[in-house]
């Protein structure tokens, strides 16, 4: 054995054991005829670093890790970290930016190479953080989606879903960020309350005869109304329904239609209908049967105003900023009448009505997104979806908790398009090549208009394909002639007007797809793809496939979680993970959610620092609740070192006392109640965290070894045990200690590896020991309930010297009365409760102990002043009985329930519960003197 250091100090045992499981290959052990289970960890971005909420995940996984391979699986858990296209094309812009460069001084390629030097120098903070936390991930085979076996598989997949027709390009809204110059996706929208106003503007009817008035948030984006929308029910405007307004500003003839969107109650119950720039107004214009092609556009990439196709917007408006044209619109409409004050409660006129405006902002750049209309690829969601519906209803899938079914098919099946194309350089760049649209057999690209007029058409061809090579030999068939590749379209009508000029026959030049892959659109492949598909052609990835359970944050499971289903379904022709476990959000101590901008973000390292990982990774296993979020508690962090440091202390005190590892994996042979009754608790301990442990249930788990470690084994059995510890004792008490560190190996790695090297030499490492059986055959009740009676009357009458102020060190007379204490549990009693068994009846003053059917007696004379102490517990019942009443009085108070924040009620309750125990504590001590 290893003398233990007096103090505990996780610093120095964490790095020296992970670096020893990793360089051992211990994170997946050889064991090719077990049987296999495998977890995959949601791939962190490249440019990342660990936050709580990181810790929290990581920290579910390699419990359930660590458990599986103590149950002798070959488990794996598949690690690796994701391009992140925008954020990683971010940093490496910013560090170009502070040396005077930008990107387009680069070529792509240029850029792209610069990337990956960025990631070779900087990419890995993430994974080193993820060491320190313990996750015992197979770094073996770490993986990158963007490593060459995974882009065959993201090529694959775009490629085969365009040929079955779930994949296409599209001219519809997204969510432009004018910041980055790309669409993003809804998860990447932040929506904040800025102070805003409400404008009523009046339109004309195009006879003259009227008008009609509309109330927005958005005057500026009139420059491109296409439609005014009344509610087809609302009386006021039935006999307008089909007529013309002629718009301020730009003259545009415009129609009134109906449609179900706008709403009699709100403003004027008419709508102004921007379908190039408003997601609502999309849907209504094609209701109304606008094209999305004939839709009018009126911003450029940047957010600046730019002349729609009809060429009505006034060139003063011309390159303005949004905000900059929202004001001139004002000031235009208010200059000709157009603008309708709003008149306030005192009378007073405004410009406008003061409103709170729910704004989209984008989370990284920071600037509002437009809803902008663009050519993008879009996946056929809703088929997709389908068929990971059906796995949830029948069980295939297993959603924990399950009350988020609901929230899952919800979604799922009111699923939109799901737009999978991105505006940068850093990412899968989509396999698409466009040529000129064939006109004939015998032309491509312009049509020939009497004298050798020509008119260029700008629609194209697109040819998806896994590599150019393939692209180039699909053109060449499609056009029956030569091919050659191109960087834009300009190129290809050069070249055709080039050998019109020259009398010879034009090659076909084609030119690749500039924008990349949605980052979710490659993640959704991660069950299989880090798998070795499409090469690997075991349909089960050798057992692999499915996974046996993804964690993941509620926050990602559409945007992640569901995708996954819905690609592994298609691709694999099963689901891709048998139960899907979503746990809830950490926030700060007040119950908000943390931000950096609200400054209540928690660093995990800072705590790792402060109390060591096994404490912080035990705080999040054991505030795990199934269904909600989390606190931050840093007073909780602490109590786990402390408890750490409970368990270290009672290995000092087994390696003092001779007690070292266990040589059997079955318990002992032990003939002594006390040792009987520790394996019984061991036992119970061991079927407690099984069951919790296959129920996800990550709270019970730690609680249950929690109390077992702290209560059953170092307050009780080491207790019971000291001054009597014979060899029997001795090999049970090691068993059962054993029994201990690989209970609480998943949860406390560290601490748990170092004390079973400790405490005995061993032909193994901890982390690849074998999980402890619950055999029944090892309980015996008789004499759990012995030692339960002893510390229920050990416990009595602790509980009364406390109540009644007894001095800790005086060892008072228990009177025993007509009753009296198993010879075999007298000496425990004894020596923890410090009393003395006395037979008969107490004299004098007494405090009676209840002890099942009989009823003991402290002896109290001459131990303490019993005047003093009535007196003492009469006031301190009443300052208990005082506040409590306090606090009944404000939680009965509607007023203070209704508009308190609920933080300040939660704590008013666990004030009132507190003082109310106090209270009758207090009273059952003073009803005990009599």
């Amino acid at each position: 054995m290893t003398e233990l250091p007096k103090t505990f100090d996780p610093a120095a045992i964490e790095s020296k054991w992970y670096a020893h499981w990793e360089d051992k290959g211990l994170f997946r052990p050889e064991r090719p005829n077990a049987e296999p289970w495998t977890i995959v960890n949601p791939p962190p971005n490249v440019t990342g670093s660990l936050h709580i909420g990181h810790a929290l995940d990581n920290t579910l996984q390699d419990i359930l890790t660590r458990h599986a391979r103590l149950k002798g699986k070959d488990a794996l858990w598949v690690v690796g970290t994701d391009h992140a296209g925008i954020a990683t094309q971010m940093v490496v812009e910013r560090q170009m930016a502070a040396a005077g460069e930008k990107r387009t001084d680069l070529t792509r390629e240029a850029f792209v190479d610069k990337v990956w030097e960025w990631k070779a120098e900087s990419g890995g903070q993430i994974t080193r953080q993820l060491r320190r936390l313990g996750c015992s991930m197979d770094w073996a085979n770490e993986r990158f989606t963007m490593d060459p076996g995974f882009s065959k598989a993201v090529l694959k997949v775009f490629v085969e879903l365009h040929a079955r027709g779930l994949l296409y390009r599209d001219k519809r809204l997204v969510n432009w960020d004018p910041g980055l110059g790309t669409a993003i996706s809804d998860l990447e929208v932040e929506t904040r309350e800025v102070r805003g106003s409400f404008w009523h503007l009046r339109y004309p009817l195009a006879d003259g005869s009227g008008h009609i008035d509309v109330a927005t948030t958005r005057p500026e984006t009139m420059l491109a109304d296409m439609a005014i929308a009344v509610h087809p029910e609302d009386e006021r405007y039935r006999a307008l329904v089909g007529r013309q307004v002629r718009l301020p500003i730009t003259g545009r003839l415009i129609p009134i239609v109906p449609d179900e969107h706008a709403d009699p109650a709100l403003g004027s119950g008419a709508v102004k209908i921007t379908p190039g720039h408003d997601f609502n107004d999309f849907e209504v214009g094609r209701r109304a049967g606008i094209e999305a092609r004939d839709m009018l556009n009126m911003l450029d990439a940047q957010a600046r105003v730019v002349q729609t196709a009809d060429g009505l917007i006034p060139p003063d408006f011309i390159g303005l900023s949004t905000a900059d044209a929202r004001w001139t619109v004002i000031a235009w409409l208010k200059n000709e009448g157009v603008l309708i004050p709003h008149v306030d409660k005192e009378g007073v006129e405004h410009d406008a009505e003061a409103r709170t405006i729910q704004t989209p902002y984008g989370d990284r750049s920071g600037v509002v997104i437009e809803p902008w209309l663009t050519d993008q690829w879009y996946v056929d969601a809703a088929t997709l979806a389908k068929p990971a519906i059906e796995a949830v209803r029948s069980g295939k899938i297993r959603i924990v908790p399950k009350t988020w079914e609901k929230t899952f098919f919800n979604w799922m099946e009111n699923i939109q398009p799901w737009c999978v194309s991105r505006q940068l350089w850093w990412g899968h760049r989509i396999p698409a090549w466009f040529g000129p649209k064939k006109i004939d057999d015998e032309q491509f690209g312009i049509e020939i208009r009497g004298a050798g007029a020509v008119n260029f058409n700008t629609e194209y061809e697109v040819f998806v394909e896994e590599s150019e090579e393939n692209a180039l030999r699909a053109a060449a068939k499609f056009y029956g002639a030569e091919v050659a590749i191109g960087h834009a379209p300009e190129e290809a009508f050069d070249e055709i007007l080039m050998a019109s000029s020259e009398g010879r026959s034009p090659r076909a030049i084609i030119w690749r797809d500039n924008d990349v892959l949605d980052t979710w659109f490659s993640s959704a492949l991660w069950p299989f793809a880090t798998m070795g598909w499409p090469e690997n052609a075991d349909p089960t990835l050798h057992g692999r496939y499915p996974n046996d359970v993804l964690i993941s944050g509620f926050d990602i499971l559409f945007f992640w979680d569901a995708r996954m289903m819905m690609q592994g379904i298609e691709f694999m022709g099963d689901v891709p993970f048998r139960t899907l476990y979503l746990h809830g959000l950490v926030r700060a101590a007040d119950g908000a959610k943390m931000s950096k901008s609200k400054g209540n973000t928690v660093d995990p390292l800072g705590l790792i620092d402060a109390y060591g990982a096994d404490a912080l990774r035990f705080f999040m296993a054991a505030m795990e609740s199934q269904g909600r979020d989390i606190k931050m508690d840093e007073k909780r962090v602490e109590g786990y070192r402390n408890f750490a440091t409970k368990l270290w202390n009672a290995s000092r005190f087994a390696q003092a006392n001779g007690i070292g590892g266990s040589t059997t994996i079955e318990p002992p042979v032990a003939t002594l109640a006390v040792n009987k009754w520790i394996i019984a608790e061991t036992v119970a301990a061991v079927q407690a965290v099984d069951l919790a442990l296959a129920d996800y249930r990550f709270d019970a788990a730690a609680n249950a070894i929690y109390q077992f470690v702290w209560s059953r084994f170092c307050d009780w059995y080491l207790e019971l045990i000291k001054g009597a510890i014979d060899d029997e004792t001795k090999a049970v008490a090691g068993w059962v200690l054993d029994q201990i560190l690989i209970l609480l190996h998943p949860f406390m790695p560290f601490i748990t590896e170092e004390l079973w090297h400790a405490l005995a030499p061993r032909t193994h490492e901890l982390i690849v020991a074998h999980w402890p059986m619950a055999d029944a055959r090892a309980l015996d009740p008789a004499a759990t309930a012995q030692i339960g009676r002893a510390i229920e009357l050990i416990e009595a009458v602790r509980g009364a010297r406390a109540e009644l102020n007894v001095p800790p060190g005086a060892k008072i007379a228990l009177h025993t009365g007509a009753g009296e204490v198993p010879a075999e549990i007298a000496p425990y009693v004894e020596r923890l409760a410090r009393v003395t068994l006395t037979a008969g009846e107490a004299q004098g003053a007494r405090a009676p102990i209840l002890w099942g059917a009989e009823t003991f007696a402290l002896a109290l004379d001459g131990v303490i002043d019993l005047d003093a102490e009535r007196q003492r517990l009469q006031k301190s019942l009443a300052a208990a009985e005082k506040e409590r009443d306090a606090l009944a009085g404000r939680l009965g108070n509607a007023s203070f329930v209704e508009r308190a924040k609920p933080e300040a009620v939660e704590k008013a309750r666990a004030d009132h519960a507190e003082k109310s125990a106090d209270a009758e504590r207090f009273a059952a001590a003073l009803t005990r003197l009599g």
